[in-house]
């Protein structure tokens, strides 16, 4: 008898959608571009097509809990293509536990993301009342995905420090600066991170921060580290899409990380193309 191998499915562990005449994506203006029109889920589907991808996280844009509402919604009848959610809660308010363990009652929400990369305060995460907040995470089943940029780390290190048992993954490699070719402090900080068995790194949204004319060996050095911080058993590759879209769209970043994860066996390649995001995220 021939045994065979299970191949975990690939995952796109980030994307997102958006529809613009929604009213709360205070970030996303005419300024932005290519990105600035209504994104859905049937315009992603072609790209999962053509990629081999067959299903996906699909994460918040907009501080709301009416937008992870719309996002429960459209991953409900997404048919299987959307296997888990990563919404928004006002960690800082009064009634966030209660709210946590209401939205924990959704199967398909898998994580809270609050968006601390815009917010002013750096050490925001630390406020005792945030704190308090994500220490009802572990108990609900929820993680916490980090967008974060260098600024941000040293507060998401005590974060860490602080609730040792939260299943934390850093979006996007918390965006090095690779446009000016920035290394320090990004590097020590994000290994220091690595150091808690339990926090994993999204390998995502490195092209944008690489600007327009990025090749893959633009991108190898940083991969490269965050490979040896967190090995390929803690990494999750995304897509960041549709914001890839302003780095050379969705085709262009699976072909470049094609190119970035050569020299791993297949089993490591696997995982982090699917593997790690079907354990951590715990999807159906």
């Amino acid at each position: 008898m021939t045994n065979v191998v299970s191949v975990p499915p690939r995952i796109d562990a980030h994307h997102h959608v958006w529809r613009l005449d929604r009213g709360d994506y205070g970030w996303l203006t005419p300024a932005q571009g290519a990105i600035y029109r209504d994104f859905t889920l049937a315009d992603l589907k072609p790209l999962l097509t053509s990629a081999g991808v067959e299903a996906t996280i699909l994460v918040q844009a907009a501080p709301t809990r009416a937008e992870t509402d719309f996002l429960l919604q459209l991953a409900e009848a997404s048919r299987g293509v959307v296997r888990g959610v990563v919404g928004w809660v006002d960690l800082a308010a009064h009634d966030a536990i209660p709210v946590l363990g209401q939205l924990a009652g959704k199967p398909l929400l898998k994580a809270i993301r609050p968006m601390l990369q815009d917010l002013p305060d750096p050490a925001w995460i630390l406020r005792e009342n945030v704190v308090h907040a994500l220490r009802a995470l572990p108990a609900l089943r929820l993680r916490f995905d980090a967008l974060v940029k260098p600024a941000q780390l040293p507060a998401l290190l005590g974060l860490i420090e602080r609730i040792p048992e939260l299943d934390v993954v850093i979006d996007h490699g918390a965006k090095p600066p690779v446009a000016a070719g920035g290394w320090q402090p990004w590097a020590d900080l994000v290994a220091a991170a690595a150091r808690s068995p339990r926090v994993h790194c999204k390998l995502s949204g490195l092209a944008t921060e690489a600007g327009a004319a990025w090749r893959p060996d633009t991108l190898r050095r940083y991969v490269a580290h965050l490979l040896a911080c967190f090995g390929p058993g803690r990494l999750l590759w995304g897509s960041d899409w549709p914001v890839v879209e302003l780095a050379g769209g969705y085709q262009r970043w699976v072909a470049a990380t094609d190119v970035l994860l050569s020299g791993l066996c297949a089993g490591e390649r696997e995982a982090i193309l699917g593997g790690n995001a079907w354990r951590f995220y715990e999807l159906d």
